[in-house]
């Protein structure tokens, strides 16, 4: 590569992106300790670097604590290196980059110090450790599942940035490929507006304006067989969620929760605009409880993530990783990058792979993602006129790396008519598509917003919006509690989740393969001869092989998919023998201790565990403080109860497979060994008594 390009492409897997640096804009990592405080300390990040950055000549734009970068804009371009080197020169600044964009202005791009290598198998470890010192790196990890693939750190001896490092030590004969982690913002699949509408047609309709016959799920008979079992698990990924919330409330409903930004375990909203994540969750999972809406798998758990509002490797790894490790059956993704191309790193797949066929004892999570919402390919190319702010322009290569991976099921969006979504996103790689509303497509680019694309939608655009949960009160999209405009293939992704949870509700033992070759094979083969509005293109008939690049293999029903899951079950063998052991000794919980106490109850007998119930008995000033898990003989940790309880002071609680889904990790294994309950009070202030806890096992 010519020496005047390392410093201007980035190197993604198989693809060499051309990228330019963005003129008034950098990223400084610092590293004082005032940047590890967390969040909700009484002095911010925000209020101890400004004036730092102020003092350069600088403004602090955002903050990026997943990844350490403050992004820093400077009043003029002419500016931006004088600032940036007086950044550089500052006691407890780690590095500063420029920030980058596509060459066509559609993604903006932030560097961090890491990269991934790949190394040729025949390259030893001590030539591995010779490259690293060479350049500059220090291994700070493994890609697991990646063979001879290792993370490392770019130190303060490294010759030059991560970008031109990659690109030269791309060149050595013992590098198969090199990647530096960067981050990107995310971009949400959704616009929805105010109006009131009360009718949940996408679930189930028997027709009526602007309702297609069979438009719907087919969801009514498919609730004869299952409406969803508590054991099973879905992950929804999203800004923050509304807990309380009744349609994500109710006995072992919510299932570690978990907040990527502030690091802890309640994902609650934290700006006004994060209605989101509470609108799909609605969608998938809302609870049956005689008020308001239902989901389509109202009796499955929900575990809500919340992400940081970036995407780099490291953050994908701790979104996958978290919702694998605790116990997600399903993944559900109403989100993608910002921009036009956007490829996977090396780290990025193997993380959804790992999900994907090492989840759930090895049966595979299933991921889903929405396809998108610009009217354009997944991945292919569009000669782009007409854009109202002039990116992109001409010869465009489209591709979302999240939507083409081979693990994922992509969902596309179609309508209340049984028409093409005019905003969908296409291609070869969808795999089923929902049902959802209709609007024009759009695009969000980096520092400009949501964009309406262009040959602009003039005409009437019918179809009917999707009813579900809103943040209580005024704080949604709405004045109530529901919205009813909801759409987007932010609608399509989870519906299609929920039936994929009704599936396994029907028939634990599918694999996730198994799960997307049901969908498919049993989807309604909608058929659009129109051509869309705004490209007019005919994608809607289906190949020889069944595909349609606007519907996958059709529109997912849910009545065929559960029921073929449930002909394909086998029956486990239930317990023939049960174990009840019980500890009635009462223990004080140490205050505001990680540890906690650690109860032990020990089992002599041999055999595989089949079922299993644990009961206890707690007392607490405020039970808000408590976390509980159980560790059974082979180490592995189940949270059984997260820190929601509130004011709460007495817990009296029967845990089991069917009230709390991470149970079920546990069957299979030998019951044999010493079983402990670990109680943990996690603030101080507050103190109380475990008074009894019971263990009964079946094998």
């Amino acid at each position: 590569m010519p020496a005047a390009s390392e410093g201007t492409t980035l190197l993604r897997g198989e693809e060499h992106l051309k990228l330019r640096k963005v003129s008034d804009r950098f990223t400084v990592s610092f590293t004082e300790p005032e940047d590890l405080e967390e969040p909700g300390d009484a002095e911010k990040p925000e209020a101890i670097r400004q004036p730092i950055v102020e003092a350069a000549g600088g403004q602090v734009m955002q903050i990026m604590p997943l990844v350490s970068l403050t992004e820093i804009q400077v009043p003029e371009a002419e500016q931006l290196d004088p600032v940036m080197d007086q950044l550089r020169q500052r006691d407890g600044v780690a590095f500063a980059s420029h920030v980058y964009q596509l060459e066509d202005g559609s993604q903006q791009i932030y560097l961090t110090d890491e990269l991934t290598i790949q190394f040729a198998p025949d390259t030893s470890f001590a030539e591995i450790e010779a490259i690293a010192e060479a350049a500059g790196l220090s291994r700070i990890g493994v890609v697991d599942g990646v063979a001879n693939a290792y993370v490392f750190q770019v130190t303060a001896n490294a010759p030059v940035n991560p970008l031109k490092l990659s690109n030269r030590l791309a060149q050595l004969p013992q590098v198969l490929l090199v990647e530096p982690n960067v981050v990107v913002p995310v971009q949400e699949y959704h616009r929805p507006s105010d109006p009131l509408y009360r009718d949940q047609w996408y679930l189930q309709h028997q027709g009526g304006p602007g309702l297609a016959a069979g438009s719907h799920l087919s969801v009514e008979a498919a609730w004869d067989i299952t409406r969803g079992r508590r054991s099973i698990v879905v992950a929804i990924i999203d800004d923050g969620f509304d807990l309380n919330h009744p349609d994500l409330s109710g006995k072992g409903k919510l299932v570690a929760p978990r907040d990527l930004g502030q690091r802890d375990g309640v994902p609650l909203p934290e700006q006004p605009g994060e209605n989101h994540g509470t609108a799909v969750a609605g969608v998938a999972i809302a609870e049956e409880n005689g008020q308001g809406i239902v989901g389509v798998a109202p009796g499955c758990a929900v575990m809500p993530i919340r992400y940081s509002g970036i995407i780099d490797d490291r953050s994908i790894e701790t979104m996958f990783n978290w919702a694998t490790e605790n116990g997600a059956d399903v993944i559900s993704c109403s989100w993608g990058p910002v921009g036009t191309r956007y490829s996977l790193s090396l780290r990025q797949r193997a993380a959804i792979t790992r999900a994907a066929t090492r989840g759930r004892s090895g049966k595979g999570v299933v991921v889903l993602f929405a396809a998108g919402n610009a009217n354009r390919p997944v991945n292919g190319m569009i000669d782009e006129q007409g854009w109202p702010r002039g990116t992109p322009r001409g010869k465009t290569q489209w591709l979302n790396g999240f939507a083409v991976h081979p693990d994922v099921i992509t969902v596309s969006a179609c309508t209340s008519l049984n028409q093409k979504s005019a905003y969908s996103n296409w291609g070869k790689e969808i795999a089923v598509t929902a049902p959802s509303n209709n609007a024009a497509p759009g695009l969000l680019l980096p520092n400009q917003g949501f964009v309406k694309s262009s040959p602009a939608v003039r005409q009437q655009l019918p179809g009917r919006g999707v009813l579900t949960s809103d943040r209580l009160d005024a704080l949604g999209y709405s004045s109530g509690n529901f919205v009813t405009t909801f759409g987007g293939t932010s609608s399509a992704c989870p519906a299609v989740a929920g039936v994929a949870a009704l599936m396994l509700s029907a028939n634990p033992d599918l694999t996730a393969q198994q799960v997307r070759q049901i969908l498919q094979t049993t989807a309604d083969k909608i058929v659009d001869p129109q051509a869309d509005p705004q490209l007019g293109l005919r994608r809607g008939m289906y190949d020889a092989q069944g595909h349609s690049e606007w519907f996958g293999y059709g529109k997912v029903n849910a009545l065929k998919a559960v029921r073929v899951a449930q002909q394909r079950l086998a029956a486990p063998p239930p317990a023939s023998q049960w174990i009840d052991l019980d500890d009635d000794q009462p223990v004080t919980i140490p205050d505001n201790s990680a540890q906690g106490i650690r109860r032990r109850l020990t089992v002599s007998q041999n055999g595989l565990l089949r079922n299993i119930d644990l009961s206890l008995s707690l007392q607490h000033s405020f039970l808000g403080d408590i976390e509980i898990n159980l560790i059974a003989p082979s180490g592995d940790s189940v949270r059984l109860q997260s820190r929601l309880l509130g004011r709460q002071q007495t817990l009296d609680m029967v845990y089991s497979t069917q009230t709390t889904p991470l149970l079920n990790r546990l069957l299979g294994q030998p019951i044999k060994g010493v079983w402990q309950l670990q109680v943990c009070d996690c603030a101080l202030g507050d103190v109380g008594q475990l008074q009894r806890w019971r263990l009964r096992l079946g094998f």
